[in-house]
């Protein structure tokens, strides 16, 4: 996630967030839905997975390849020929000509995004190696100045007159990028002079994103408890069956976080004045204006999904209830969250096992999905093993169209670990068919929509597992534990944005928020979703402060319930259609960013706007708690 969103944040520093679906690499879309990542551990045990690891030779053998200083010097020499040839001529340029200046920047985009790519999964499995870290820092500096020579075509392209435009666009030569075009004009209001936007672009390596550079090395440096443990050994415990483990693990956590908290604190508030100032300049109304903007969905959508999971925060208040019994305690407090039923049977799953659980999985749903899916495991698109120097957590990078998508994990061999591959393979297949069907601008899908693919996958694999499932322990087991995933994604995730939504309006209108009032804010807000379900402890109060979101994308998160909501009720459509459903959905990932979310979902008779569809969802998780009610009682 971090590479997304640091280039995410480059982006944004030059006001090009229309960008971040087609010009740089951004659907590297992690699953980061926990407080947590539970499997970032120092392996104990063999599971087969040691030796996945994945080839990155599909685009440059090392960092000293040859083929890197060459390409650099193509795209510099094609940017220089983009800028003298096109510059200043979009308001006179001729269709042929026009088309032949997106094919081309097209092209050059696809070859910066190659580089980047390489740059960054080569550091991600070996961050603590000096040389990588320095290699993905001169290329990132090396595309922001590609970025800055480019980007005035946009400006141009966004500001000329409708009636030069129109022409262009209504002609059917067009029709592959005509999207792509229209996105971009919308941007017209938020644009500056090209000498301000070039300020920005030349500024961008040290400003926000740098600061989240800070932030990532703060963290990575902090040694928890006496051990001196790292963040995700020590969160690791959090899932520990022992509640004396928790409690320790949550203390040494808090104490870890504390000792950084002046330090965290102003790093908060220095990107939340950058947002301000960036959005006060672009003249956007609000803070998640611009994040709205990039998912192309206006505010009254995202306010009917919030709304709607507000209202059915009874869900997750009745199921810590249930769980408070099931673990048989008097009061449940936060540190408790993550605590395995006493009758969870975690076993270890080899990594055979686990992939042909998610294999067998995809293909009762469709062959081909299955096959995509297997060429990540055939052809080394995939590293898997824990190891010291990678990062923690998962995500799928599409990479290019002309190469192919390559998915990190950790696995350990828990249940979420199999869940967590279904999820980033569903990320693959997704970015695979629209890839290949759309070329580089059309395949980033907006993020909003980028969790369908990767949240469906997930369901078919604990479909598939609940179907096998023996006896009553091992049923509920499993659907208490998507019930947790699907809260992680939905409602912790709606009430993250409120927390960030009163950061950001207080940081207009009162100033910098102290470390106490950030604390506040975050208790307020995690109270509203768990109401007397769930105990939350003073240590709590710093936990917002590790929360990459907030810092690398602001108003990100809403896209996670947006898109868990959004598959169930998919699913619910698979359930009732069969295999007629079948051809539509991958025909909705081959898609890829060719639409809008409205556009892209009218086949399937989604009206986003309106608030019944939310909640369709969220009946969908009510009739699920429901069942392991009625298991709990049995």
């Amino acid at each position: 996630m971090s590479h997304l969103l640091k280039r995410l944040q480059i982006l944004n520093d030059c006001g090009h967030l229309e960008n971040l679906q087609f010009h740089i690499n951004i659907h590297f879309v992690c699953k980061v839905l926990l407080d947590i990542n539970p499997q970032s551990i120092i392996m104990k045990d063999r599971l087969g997975s040691e030796d996945v690891i994945w080839d990155l030779t599909d685009l440059y053998t090392d960092i000293s390849d040859d083929n890197i200083e060459k390409d650099i010097e193509n795209i510099k020499g094609k940017t220089a020929l983009f800028s003298a040839k096109y510059r200043k001529k979009l308001n006179v340029i001729s269709l042929g000509d026009f088309l032949n200046a997106v094919i081309t920047l097209e092209e050059i985009y696809r070859k910066i995004s190659r580089i980047g790519s390489f740059a960054y999964l080569n550091f991600t499995t070996q961050s603590n190696n000096a040389q990588a870290g320095a290699f993905l820092q001169k290329v990132e500096e090396i595309s922001s100045q590609f970025q800055k020579e480019l980007l005035f075509f946009e400006l141009e392209w966004a500001s000329l007159e409708d009636e030069a435009a129109t022409p262009l666009l209504e002609d059917p030569s067009l029709d592959k990028y005509r999207h792509y075009l229209e996105k971009l004009r919308k941007y017209r209001p938020h644009q500056l002079a090209e000498t301000e936007e070039k300020i920005l672009a030349e500024l961008s390596p040290v400003g926000a994103g740098n600061w989240n550079k800070l932030f990532e090395k703060v963290l990575s440096m902090i040694k928890f408890g006496e051990a001196g443990r790292t963040e995700e050994e020590v969160l690791s415990d959090l899932y520990n069956p022992d509640r004396r483990i928790r409690i320790t693990s949550a203390g040494e956590f808090t104490e870890g976080l504390e000792s950084q908290k002046h330090i965290l604190t102003h790093i908060f508030n220095t990107i939340l004045a950058d947002k301000m100032i960036m959005d006060r300049l672009r003249i956007f109304p609000d803070w998640v204006s611009s994040m709205n903007l990039d998912n192309e969905i206006d505010e009254k959508i995202v306010t009917a999904l919030v709304e709607a999971v507000k209202n059915r925060y009874d869900i997750p208040r009745r199921y810590y209830r249930l769980k408070k019994e099931l673990l048989g305690y008097d009061e449940l407090f936060d540190y408790d969250r993550y605590g395995p039923l006493p009758f969870s049977l975690e076993k270890k799953i080899p990594w055979d096992e686990g992939k042909e659980m998610v294999l067998k999985a995809y293909n009762d749903f469709s062959p081909r999905m299955r096959d995509i899916a297997l060429d990540f495991f055939d052809n080394r698109w995939i590293h898997a093993p824990i190891m010291p120097g990678k990062r923690g957590g998962a995500f799928s990078d599409p990479v290019t169209p002309d190469v192919h998508p390559y998915v990190m994990v950790n696995y350990s061999g828990i249940h979420r670990d199999v869940q967590t591959l279904a999820h980033e393979l569903g990320h693959g297949v997704h970015q695979y068919l629209a890839g290949r069907k759309q070329g580089y601008f059309n395949s980033r899908t907006p993020l909003i929509m980028a969790e369908t693919a990767s949240v469906f996958g997930e369901m078919l694999v604990f479909r598939s597992q609940l179907e096998t499932a023996e006896g009553r322990d091992e049923k509920l087991s499993l659907l208490c534990n998507k019930l947790e995933e699907i809260f992680a994604t939905v409602f912790r995730q709606i009430a993250m944005n409120r927390f960030e939504d009163a950061i950001h309006r207080e940081r207009r209108t009162l100033g910098e928020l102290s470390a106490s009032r950030f604390g506040e804010l975050w208790i307020d807000t995690q109270k509203e979703m768990f109401g007397d379900s769930v105990t939350l402890t003073g240590n709590y109060s710093i936990w917002w402060s590790y929360v990459t979101h907030f810092l690398e994308a602001p108003g990100y998160v809403y896209a996670y319930a947006f898109g868990e909501l959004l598959v169930l009720s998919l699913y619910k459509m698979f359930m009732e259609e069969g295999k007629s459903f079948v051809p539509r959905y991958l025909d909705l990932l081959a898609s890829g960013g060719n639409g809008s979310p409205a556009q892209l979902l009218a086949d399937f008779g989604v009206r986003l706007d309106d608030p019944g569809f939310w909640y369709e969802g969220l009946d969908i998780i009510d009739k699920m708690l429901t069942e392991a009610e009625g298991l709990a009682r049995f």
